[in-house]
């Protein structure tokens, strides 16, 4: 843990963005807090520098990306027909397999020092999980977790539907990548995938259960404070 720990989070909302753009931006937030992390190494505790925490919300263009531990096979069009449907496809360096963002869906990118907050990364996994799940609950869609299973799931213990997928990367427990919650999504973008690697379960958004669109911005404002409830940060615009 940091001799003096800073739970200051600032916000950063990127709105609609290029996904290669935004992995740039995100990429280099984290650069510049694993070199902070290097020089406090060569220094005395009472002379090192706070580490930075950030919380990116964004959305994206229609994009499919795969996981470094993912399955080609998991896509399910040819790459070369992917321009018909107006999206791209990358390789990245998160956990997980497969996976898609597109409008409507609001994608969280929280690049955090976690030895500002524990050092335990299923519990940041699981307490990013908590975090939507209780905004779910305040649009009256009851939601949980699998065993097993990352990600949040609508009608868990029943006909599971995957609502939130989850992937990350750390080193030196800083975080990058997060979360990708469907709220507006056009569904039909999944059919082109095996979501996440996993075959027998489907997909939902927020406003395929509660049968209405919902105003992304009021998403955005109820699950900013839960992150910053759970994680016991100060969340700074």
């Amino acid at each position: 843990m940091n001799a003096i720990a800073n739970k200051k989070t600032e916000f950063i909302d990127l709105g609609l963005i290029d996904y290669k753009e935004a992995w740039d931006y995100q990429t280099g937030l984290y650069e510049k807090v694993l070199a902070t992390k290097a020089v406090n190494r060569t220094l005395p505790e009472n002379q090192q520098n706070l580490t930075e925490n950030f919380l990116i919300f964004c959305q994206h263009p229609h994009v499919y990306t795969l996981g470094k531990s993912g399955k080609e096979s998991n896509l399910l069009i040819r790459p070369e027909n992917l321009s018909a449907l107006g999206a791209s496809y990358y390789h990245i360096n998160r956990g997980g397999d497969i996976t898609y963002h597109g409008p409507g869906q609001l994608v969280g990118y929280p690049v955090l020092d976690l030895e500002n907050f524990f050092t335990d990364i299923h519990r940041y996994m699981r307490l990013l999980e908590e975090a939507i799940i209780r905004t779910l609950k305040v649009f009256g869609v009851a939601s949980g977790r699998i065993p097993e299973l990352t990600g949040v799931w609508v009608d868990h213990q029943n006909k599971a539907r995957k609502i939130c997928a989850l992937g990350v990367k750390t080193s030196r427990w800083v975080t990058l990548h997060g979360f990708a919650l469907n709220i507006n999504t056009d569904l039909s973008y999944f059919d082109h995938i095996v979501p996440c690697g996993i075959s027998d379960k489907a997909v939902t958004s927020l406003q395929n259960e509660v049968g209405h669109p919902v105003e992304i911005d009021l998403v955005k404002s109820i699950l900013k404070d839960n992150i910053a409830e759970v994680f016991e940060m100060n969340l700074s615009c």
